[in-house]
């Protein structure tokens, strides 16, 4: 019989090792975990990527939209189970070295990292072309430098500038996507005054070929295209353990996902297929939330879109920079790390993890503008499934840590997995069952994602069980400390 792991919380306190300056602080407001919680689900892949999905399942992909934000409430759920009852800043890959060992939380958590500096170079290489269409007097590798920069230097300062920087960024994506469902939706009804919007109304989901023109098979294609996009919706719970109440923090944001979802993506997207038919040529052209707004005659449309997705892409930005750095914070806390990565300013940055993280961003943009076809495209298409491979781990974690939690602290069971293990069993399988139709997916890039992925991903598990074998880091925390020797991996709650 082995010994199981507690649930000792993974030291943001003063306690923890390497951390001179008092480990992480409760810096963020609540109103900036609300608006962190809210705007973690809109990300610039909604603004940018949704024509594509449109053109290839037409009103169907409301559907492939419901498939993938159904999971997500799912993994969601999970994970604020887990969360609510032990808030710490690595989060899953925390709770996945609970419940299924040293190695788990120290491969997702090398691979949550890995994607998030990726998105870094992608998202302020996104951000710069914005830049430099509006001011081209700056080349576009100098506006990808200053928003770097200045974001670097948000975070560097305390934690409460980049909740303030976040809460103005969300707060603009919230306005302006509610802004475009209600003139939207009255306009499909007929009732906006001074728009003669003739080409939309609901019509336009069942008349241009069906709901799902290109048969149901289409729906899946969808979800390989609008999957990504939903990834930060876990950044939440990273953020709150630095804030005044984090149980109270992860529940609102656990509970408040599904209207989050339903609002942001299902009905901003009803709103496109409902205003024009979803073959017409300028959703293809221009994108859809752009062609959506031209055709209601708002003047300048493309230039208020271009500054919703900057602010999308500063959003994103901002948040994957705080992310990643956490969770190398986390990892060195751990000892799956260098311990410089757990050491704090007194203002409770982790200064050494951010600028690490900045670095690797750094080196990525350069890939992307001097290798762009070869070595960058390796990158994205290597970190592209971590999201699912970070959402298949939260749920055999969840399945551990459930037994640990009822066994050791019920009283923490603040949030509870719907129809547990059953659902999360069923979750898991949608999840394998969506990596392996990628691997079917040669048109749009999905079997070489999976692929690509997987080799990181094998890469980083032989080092993490190479390093379990040996001990390496084994002392670093107190958690790690306490665990036999000789457990097997994944024995950990069993």
């Amino acid at each position: 019989m082995t010994s199981q792991p507690t649930l000792s919380k993974a030291g943001n306190g003063p306690e923890s090792p390497g951390e001179p300056g008092g480990g992480l602080q409760a810096g963020l407001k609540n109103r900036h975990l609300s608006m962190i919680a809210i705007g973690g689900v809109i990300g610039a892949g909604l603004f940018v990527g949704s024509s594509t999905g449109i053109a290839t399942a037409g009103p169907g992909i409301l559907l492939s939209y419901a498939l993938v934000g159904t999971l997500v409430v799912l993994v969601m759920r999970m994970l604020g189970e887990m969360s609510a009852a032990n808030p710490t800043s690595g989060s899953f890959s925390a709770h996945a070295d609970r419940a299924l060992g040293r190695w788990a939380g120290f491969s997702i958590g090398w691979l949550y990292w890995f994607f998030w500096v990726v998105v870094l170079a992608v998202e302020a290489t996104a951000g710069a072309k914005i830049l430099e269409g509006w001011m081209p007097g700056v080349p576009q590798w100098g506006w990808a430098l200053i928003v770097m920069v200045v974001l670097t230097a948000t975070n560097l300062v305390s934690v409460g500038s980049y909740g303030e920087f976040e809460f103005w960024f969300a707060g603009i994506k919230v306005v302006a996507i509610g802004a475009f469902i209600v003139v939207g939706g009255l306009a499909v009804f007929g009732v906006l005054p001074g728009v003669d919007a003739d080409k939309a109304g609901l019509g336009n989901l069942t008349e241009h070929g069906g709901f799902l023109p290109n048969g149901p098979g289409a729906i899946l294609t969808g979800v390989l295209l609008v999957v990504f996009s939903f990834m930060g919706s876990e950044i939440a719970t990273l953020a709150a353990g630095e804030s005044e109440d984090p149980q109270r923090a992860v529940t609102k944001s656990t509970n408040s996902i599904i209207w989050r979802i339903a609002v942001f993506y299902l009905g901003s997207i009803l709103v496109v297929v409902s205003l024009l038919p979803w073959d017409d040529k300028s959703i293809a052209e221009d994108g859809s939330y752009v062609a959506a707004l031209n055709s209601l005659g708002i003047a300048h449309a493309g230039q208020i879109m271009n500054f919703i997705v900057l602010t999308s892409v500063l959003s994103c930005l901002n948040s994957g920079l705080y992310t990643a750095s956490r969770m190398a914070f986390s990892l060195g806390e751990r000892g799956d790390a260098p311990k410089a990565f757990a050491r704090t300013t007194a203002r409770g940055v982790p200064m050494t993890a951010i600028v690490v993280s900045v670095v690797f961003g750094f080196v990525a943009v350069f890939f992307n503008y001097k290798f762009p076809d070869s070595v960058f495209l390796f990158l994205v298409n290597s970190s592209g499934a971590v999201a699912l491979f970070v959402w298949l781990v939260i749920c055999f974690s969840q399945l551990r840590m459930r037994k640990i939690i009822e066994r050791e602290a019920p009283e923490k069971l603040v949030v509870r997995m719907w129809l547990y293990p059953y659902l999360t069993w069923a979750t898991a399988a949608l999840i394998v069952f969506v990596l392996g139709y990628m691997l079917t997916d040669t048109e749009h890039d999905g079997r070489e994602t999976v692929l690509l992925s997987l080799l990181v991903a094998a890469v980083v598990l032989t080092i993490a069980l190479i390093r379990q074998k040996t001990g390496a880091g084994r002392a670093a925390h107190p958690v790690a400390a306490a665990r036999p020797q000789d457990e097997a991996p994944g024995e950990a709650g069993a």
